[in-house]
Order: structure tokens, then sequence, then C-alpha cells
């Protein structure tokens, strides 16, 4: 092979590594938000595909013309460690209110090429008006405009919605504000990730209280791993629940019949999967979270999951995955957590001074650690009382009435997220990977420096 062909294939093998890494970071990269990222995706697309498919299970859809790639990842389980963000000042998650404004809003969206804010907001005014499930949307309250504007900055910032002339902002103010826009509608109906579109499980609205977590499952449910089959029936091919089942399992080469995957987990034996379904389950699951989680415990694996990473097949698609997306892996008796030397592959980082919470999560881990049988909620609560007193200055608004509780629930949250702590009963205790972050002794005694630290992960 002559050096310039070595040299192509060093380029592409760097280049598909960094498009992994983007995409990890951002499901939803557009060419107008990241030129640079999307390029390279865009060249990439058909090995990045590839990878995803074959890793994770994960769909990739590039657009070169529209100007978008959307990576359609699937968790087994809902995640809220990663909510929707408010674009103003603090970056506040999204509450329930605003949740529901952008379900109806692009549900309004779907239909209109152009459209004004005014118009948009009586469309969702009336829409929510004709659902007996939703709280009227009022324009003439300032409150409700900030969450509508924080909805429509949000599509703004995805690509949905391109502002034409005026300022999304100016809502705020007044409902007479004139903004245009165009709206991207493939691109929005490419949003949503669920396997199963909501609208195939419609039942009338005073069922879903009682079986929205069934519901939610069922949203995620893919059929490519099967599919249980009917309790009436024999577990054969033909008793499938539709023939997107049945082509699945002609490809899957299965002879008998099953459980969903997510059954495996749960330890339900009703059911057995067949070999291929089975092992395709296996390396998904395990590699999803491996690539989308800060850390992966041993403890939180199934038998069967930690069987796969034991196996010479397992362990040689696991190093083969993390040395294509240019990843370091960390292997300690705990668990596994991959490393990123370049920074492209989160979309988040801890330790982090970017908001009150994180740097008091780095602050209160020490005690948590140092707490034997770990933390309770009044300790905790002290904890950061000390701080605030300390700090008076900082962290201003935790500086009101219950404030220290605020705060240190907040701190929790982001130690919980990162896989750093975890609840048992009515204490906080570390995880593992926690002490990656105590306190380093370090001693001069003569002219070398030793530094006591370490610790599992």
């Amino acid at each position: 092979m002559s050096t310039l062909a070595n040299q192509l294939v060093v380029v592409e093998r760097e280049e598909v590594a960094r498009g992994i890494r983007l995409l990890l970071a951002q499901p939803l990269i557009t060419e107008r938000g990241d030129p640079v990222a999307f390029e390279v995706v865009r060249r990439r697309k058909e090995p990045l595909a590839k990878w995803f498919d074959y890793t994770c299970g994960w769909s990739l859809v590039v657009e070169p013309r529209r100007g978008y790639a959307r990576l359609l990842k699937v968790r087994p389980t809902a995640d809220a460690s990663r909510p929707a963000l408010r674009p103003r000042a603090g970056r506040a998650p999204f509450d329930r209110r605003r949740y529901v404004l952008l379900c109806v809003t692009a549900a309004e969206l779907t239909s209109v090429p152009m459209t004004t804010i005014g118009l948009l907001a009586d469309r969702v005014v009336q829409a929510m008006a004709a659902d007996p499930a939703l709280a009227p949307f009022d324009t003439t309250s300032r409150r409700e405009r900030m969450a509508f504007v924080d909805v429509l900055k949000l599509l703004e910032s995805y690509g949905v919605l391109a502002v034409v002339d005026g300022l999304t902002e100016s809502f705020v103010d007044t409902a007479e504000a004139k903004v245009l826009y165009r709206v991207d509608v493939t691109l929005l109906m490419r949003l949503p990730a669920a396997p199963v579109g909501p609208s195939r499980l419609a039942l009338p609205a005073q069922e879903v209280p009682a079986r929205f977590e069934e519901l939610l499952a069922e949203l995620m449910r893919e059929r490519r791993y099967g599919t249980p089959p009917p309790a009436t029936h024999p577990a054969q091919p033909e008793h499938l629940a539709d023939a997107a089942d049945a082509a699945d399992a002609a490809y899957a080469g299965d002879t008998a019949f099953t459980a969903h995957p997510a059954q495996l987990a749960a330890g339900d034996e009703a059911f057995v999967v067949s070999d291929t379904r089975r092992n395709l389950w296996l390396r998904h699951s395990v590699l999803r979270r491996l690539f989308d989680d800060p850390v992966l415990y041993r403890e939180d694996l199934t038998d069967d999951e930690l069987a796969y990473l034991a196996s010479p097949t397992g362990r040689q698609i696991l190093r083969r995955a993390v040395e294509q997306a240019g990843l370091v892996l960390e292997e300690r008796a705990e668990g596994y957590l991959l490393v990123d030397p370049d920074a492209v592959a989160t979309d988040s980082t801890f330790p982090d001074d970017s908001s009150t919470a994180r740097v008091a999560a780095l602050l209160l881990l020490e005690g948590i650690a140092d707490t034997p049988g770990g933390a309770t909620p009044e300790q905790l609560a002290e904890a950061a009382s000390a701080l605030l007193r300390r700090f008076p200055r900082w962290a201003k608004a935790y500086q009101a009435t219950e404030g220290a509780h605020r705060l240190a629930d907040d701190a929790v949250a982001v130690l919980r997220d990162f896989g750093l702590a975890r609840a048992i009963g009515d204490r906080v205790v570390p995880r593992p990977a926690a002490h990656r972050y105590r306190v380093a002794h370090t001693s001069t005694t003569t002219a070398t420096a030793t530094t006591e630290e370490g610790g599992p992960l």
C-alpha cells in the first residue's frame, strides 16, 4: 500500500473516531449550529452509521441537503439526568409546564412551514383548551409567556425554528410581539427517539395516569430484540404482534420465540430468547451504558451482562469499539470508565464550576466519603449551611430560608448523575468512582514531593 493510501486510512480512522465522540456528546448536530462537526459527520456518515448500529443498536440519520445529523439514542429506562435546559441565564431545567408546552407546540408546528409567534401562540391556546387533561395556556400571563419563549428558544437551538424577522424574547414583554419563523418540519419529526410512536398507543386520557409506566415502557420497546408472544398461543413466529416482528425474526434466524430482552434484565424466565437476539441485546445493552453513562459499575449489571463482558468475544468487541472511538478504557474491579483525552465525547464534566450545585457537590463529596455508613439529609444540610456561612457572597440563590437543604439536594443530584453517590435508605453513600476526587495530602520533606492519592476507578 502506498504512503498516500496509508495516510488516507489514518485520516479516515481519526475522523470516524472524532465523529463518534461528537455524536455521543451532541446527538443532534446541525450545519448552522456547528459546521465543522457537521462536515466531519457528513463526510464519514456510512462508517459512523455502521459503528453505532453494530455497537449500540442506535440509528444515525444524516441529511446533507437539510444540514443535520441525528443520532437516535435509545435507553431501556427513562433517564432524567439530561433534562432540557432553559436558554436564559442560569439554564435551569425545564419544569413540567414547559415540557407540556414543548409537546403541544411541536404538534402544532408539524403542519406549518411558516408561522408567526402570535399565530403559533393562538394555536397552542386552542389546542390546550380542547384537551381537558391540560391546563389552559394564558398569553396574558408574563410567566406563561416566559415559559413559551423558553420552548421556542429550545426549538431554535435544535434548528427546527429559524427566525426570519424579529426577536423571540420580545414575546416576554408583550403578547403583541411580531416574530416570523421558518419551520423545518422534517427535522422536527426526527427529534423523537422513541422506537414506537406515541400515536400507536392512543387510549382514553383517563386511563393514562394509571398506565403511565406501562405506556412509557411500550414506547421504548425495540422489536429487533424480540416480542413476548401472546399468552394464549405457543411461542411461534406466526403469533408475533405484526409483520415487522416477523421480518425481524426471519432476519435474526429465530425459530423459537421468546421474551422482550428487557425481561432478561429483570430475571424473568417465563420466556426464552434465541441466542442470536440474546447476544445482540447483551452487546447493545452493555455498550450503550458504557458509552452513554459516566461510569459502568459491575454491581449494576446482570449476571448475563457480566458473563458477556467476561467472554473472549465480549471483551474483544468492547476493546475494539473503544479503540475505534478514540477513547481510553479504564477497567477496575468495580467497573468500567471511558476517558476522552480530548474532552469531545461529553456534554457535561465534573469537577466543573459552571453551576453552584456542581461546586457544592465537589465540596460535599469528601464529607460524604468520610462519614461511616453515609451521610444523612440533616448532615448534608448542615454541611451546606456551613458553606453558605463561610462564603456569604456565594450561591446567592441558596441564601434564603431552606436554601441549605435545596443546595444539598441539588449537589446530591449532581453526584448521582455522575455515578459518584447513591441513596441507600435515608443516607447518601459514595460509590467507588468518588475516590478519584478525594483530597490529596502532599509532603515536601525532601526535594521531591509525594502525593497520597488513588483508590478504585
